[in-house]
């Protein structure tokens, strides 16, 4: 299990989260520079200081992008500018890391139904991204595009699979799938199964995005984890959930009801 396994650590928990992938053989998706606040502040030292950190951390590390506001392929140049140069950043600070996957949310806005919009939207992606998983496939990463509002799985697939380079994948967060999609969860995985490559996995009550624990909330995991690790690549089951205490009976679940493998 441990090898297919992180956690997602921020800012406010790091050290604890890089403590508990010691004592359980994890890795660790560092997610405080997905935030404002990191990226333009001192982000060289804290750098510095992750990189020691993360030399003990047995597992993978990935790392989560910015998302807060990041509109890739809009239509607005001065925009794109900023979002590019956002995303710019995540790759080199994840080369840094030694992070492999980095995660971007792709931010599809779910209320447009509009074909028109859905079509230049996928058109647009592809452009803006084509550069960015170049240059990721470049220096040994992987970029994973991560579903947030998008209400369906072909929306996110329908631009990886066209643009077809090994440096954009999908990262399946679970949560978001259950709370905002149109369609049951496996068909998520049906559709995306060739082209995921990270997870995010917690729990939550049905109608809002709270991370909790595996065993607290609707999301029945007995029965996805089997699912999961089915994939025909295998991807990591990063663990996002912010308290620690629940991150520990998190893992006691996973152990209990991971699939062989």
């Amino acid at each position: 299990m441990s090898d297919h396994v992180m956690i997602c650590a921020k800012q406010t928990n790091f050290d604890a989260c890089v403590t508990l992938a010691r004592q359980h053989g994890l890795g660790i998706e560092v997610q405080t520079f997905a935030y404002p606040d990191a990226l333009d502040g001192d982000w060289l030292a804290l750098i510095h200081h992750y990189r020691d950190a993360l030399e003990s951390v047995p597992g993978p590390v990935a790392l989560h992008g910015p998302f807060m506001d990041m509109a890739s392929g809009s239509v607005d140049p001065l925009i794109n500018r900023v979002v590019r140069e956002r995303a710019r950043h995540a790759l080199h600070i994840a080369a840094e890391l030694g992070a492999q996957t980095i995660v971007f949310h792709a931010n599809f806005i779910a209320t447009m139904r509009n074909l028109d919009y859905r079509s230049g939207w996928t058109q647009r992606q592809i452009e803006f991204w084509e550069p960015l998983a170049e240059q990721a496939q470049r220096r040994g990463q992987v970029i994973a595009l991560e579903n947030m509002w998008e209400y369906d799985p072909d929306i996110i697939g329908e631009v990886v699979r066209r643009l077809d380079q090994p440096g954009l994948r999908v990262c399946l967060d679970v949560g978001h799938a259950h709370l905002f999609s149109d369609v049951p969860l496996e068909v998520w995985i049906d559709r995306l199964h060739e082209v995921i490559a990270h997870v995010h996995i917690n729990n939550n009550d049905g109608e809002i995005d709270v991370h909790r624990a595996l065993d607290d909330g609707v999301l029945d995991y007995r029965a996805l984890l089997p699912q999961l690790c089915r994939l025909p690549n295998r991807p990591a089951l990063a663990l996002e959930i912010e308290d620690i205490n629940e991150l520990v009976r998190s893992l006691a679940y996973l152990r209990e009801f991971h699939a062989p493998g």
